[in-house]
């Protein structure tokens, strides 16, 4: 406990009185010419220096205070990861303000919500798709005074304002008065909050937390001592400004590490942008990872046998060496010549080709990670490191690291963080990436944050006698069967994900005398598996009715159960034909099954299951 309360009170030294408006005057007063943002455009990219991003957001600061926008007020932002999003974003906070990104897929009533919760003062949105969310409740915002668009600005109503004119209008004001502005990001504290995200949210409405500059530069400090990237790397802005690990890795962590983060704007140019951007570090939730690896998979598979097999063998060395690589454990000579030898031959053209040569952190978090998952890219050389976090601890508080690991496990506890499990098995945590509570919700901050500042996490897991964390399930979602048996329903549904025509899988059972199970196809990954099996073209719907696949299918919910203890093996399931994703409700922003609304939604087809 000293060796923790010693590192925590290290990090706080570092960054005491210190804020992000602080950090990104160093940074480009130091690194003025380094490139800090690309935006993709035809035949290349459109990018700004440090200097030139500063000087932006200072206008954009100027602009946001002559409409009206005063210090501690919020604004809301509405658009894709693009440059405009992390200058207004900078932006509001030189003003004084705090931000608020809100999630592109929250219904009008959410957004409704989130603003009005939030207290928003003016709105940024990306064009007429981000409108649509808010057009139908602008009436019941009355503290929303204007709304700058980025593109697509309706005609004839004065409270929306062009971003070309919200730009002018900030450039005048600055040149007239670059004191003012001076004088609003130099009041900032490092108590103040910076942020407010929302969870998004698997039952009720959002929860807003406030995240404050302290939050963030502690979140900062510990993430990268965990992970020694350096200064001036390349990397990738994909995931909503929403989650807070995008946040925090290509938001913040940048201002720190001066780094070239370049926008993928939609995340079917994610493969080509990691070809072009070669990053440094790359972050994805585990439902990216699994597509990634289902699109290699279904790659490999259209291989002669004879490039397949020296494939399956060269991936043997890899995860061979990465699984020696574990904490302690050791790699022998002998482990570490193969995986040279089949480096050389195979897996560094491999990672070449997705664009992961030059990438050493690689990380997921926000849902359970299928461990085969992990083991597939550790067979191409790569450690997928999981780490452990919530929105409000400011992202993770534990982490695995390239240098001590544990695969199955998220790490052990950041810099100066405490963690300890609670008697009924909860994971509970102490430091200074605690939010100090939900946003105007003072019974749910109660049940967040004890008397003694500890944060509960509404997590099952242990500690091992390393310090590695493992995660069970949630708290609220562990299945009890009619026997009494206590059942993760998440560690059923990553070994039926382990095929790869399993795109989502929903593991159900409580109250009842065995688990069952409701399937969907991957979008990406069935199509190709269909055309190597002579399928040919069909619709996920059709697919999901042909006997072959459901043969396949069938096989592959017997695979999952001979990896699970007999009350846990799934006894009848259900292919559906359709592919669950946020805008049908199924899965959050972030991709985290919203179980009440699939066991709502499918409640007969469950039923069926049970009376057949």
């Amino acid at each position: 406990m000293g060796e923790v309360l010693e590192v925590r009170a290290a990090i706080e030294r570092e960054i005491a009185g210190r804020t992000v408006c602080a950090q990104l005057k160093e940074t480009a007063e130091q690194n003025p010419d380094a490139p800090a943002y690309s935006d993709p455009v035809e035949g290349g990219w459109s990018t700004l220096t440090y200097a030139e991003a500063r000087q932006r957001v200072l206008e954009i600061a100027a602009g946001f205070a002559a409409l009206g926008v005063e210090p501690g007020d919020t604004v809301a932002l509405m658009m894709i990861n693009r440059s405009e999003h992390v200058l207004a974003d900078l932006g509001a906070v030189h003003a004084g303000a705090a931000s608020c990104s809100v999630y592109s897929t929250f219904a009008p009533d959410q957004v409704a919500f989130v603003a009005d919760n939030v207290g928003a003062k003016v709105a940024v949105l990306g064009g007429t798709a981000e409108l649509a969310r808010w057009e139908p409740i602008l009436g019941e915002l009355p503290r929303l005074s204007r709304i700058v668009m980025l593109d697509g600005v309706p005609a004839g109503d004065d409270r929306f304002l062009g971003w070309d004119a919200f730009l002018e209008l900030g450039r005048e004001r600055l040149a007239a008065d670059p004191a003012a502005v001076d004088a609003r990001w130099q009041a900032v504290r490092p108590d103040d909050v910076l942020t407010v995200l929302y969870t998004s949210g698997t039952t009720g409405n959002p929860k807003g937390v406030p995240l404050t500059h302290a939050n963030v530069l502690y979140e900062v400090g510990a993430t990268d001592r965990m992970t020694s990237l350096p200064t001036h790397g390349t990397q990738i802005s994909y995931l909503t400004y929403a989650h807070i690990a995008e946040r925090v890795l290509s938001l913040y962590l940048p201002l720190f590490k001066v780094s070239h983060v370049h926008f993928c704007t939609d995340l079917a140019n994610l493969g080509a942008t990691l070809g072009q951007v070669k990053p440094v570090m790359f972050f994805g939730v585990p439902r990216v990872w699994e597509k990634m690896m289902a699109r290699l998979q279904a790659l490999l598979a259209t291989q002669p046998e004879e490039q397949q097999e020296n494939v399956r063998k060269a991936m043997a060395a890899g995860l061979a060496h990465v699984e020696a690589g574990q904490h302690g454990r050791a790699v022998t000579p002998e482990v570490r010549q193969a995986y040279d030898a089949a480096d050389a031959a195979l897996l560094s053209i491999i990672r070449s080709m997705i664009g992961f040569d030059n990438a050493g952190w690689l990380a997921t978090a926000a849902a359970p990670m299928p461990i085969e998952v992990q083991r597939f890219f550790a067979g191409l050389g790569l450690k997928i490191l999981d780490v452990y976090g919530m929105t409000e601890t400011t992202g993770a508080f534990t982490a695995n690291s390239p240098e001590s690991y544990k695969l199955g496990t998220v790490g052990r506890a950041e810099p100066g963080v405490e963690v300890r499990i609670a008697e009924d098995g909860e994971i509970l945590t102490r430091s200074p990436l605690n939010t100090r509570g939900y946003l105007n919700r003072p019974e749910a901050t109660a049940e967040l944050v004890d008397p003694d500042g500890w944060l509960h996490t509404g997590d099952v897991g242990s500690v091992d006698e390393d310090g590695f964390v493992r995660i069970v399930d949630r708290k609220k979602e562990l299945i009890i069967t009619a026997g009494g048996e206590n059942i993760s329903p998440a560690n059923i549904e990553n070994h039926l994900k382990e095929h790869p025509l399993i795109g989502q899988a929903l593991a159900y059972g409580d109250g009842r005398p065995y688990p069952v199970a409701i399937l969907t196809l991957d979008g990406e990954a069935a199509p190709g598996w269909a055309q190597a099996h002579g399928i040919g073209s069909a619709t996920l719907a059709e697919l999901a009715e042909h006997p072959d696949v459901l043969k396949a299918v069938e096989a592959a919910v017997a695979a999952a159960n001979e990896k699970l203890a007999r009350v846990q093996q799934v006894k009848r399931w259900r292919l559906l034909p359709v592919e669950w994703t946020p805008e049908t409700e199924e899965l959050t922003p972030s991709l985290k099954l919203k179980r009440r609304v699939v066991h709502a939604k499918y409640a007969a087809i469950i039923d069926e299951m049970y009376a057949g």
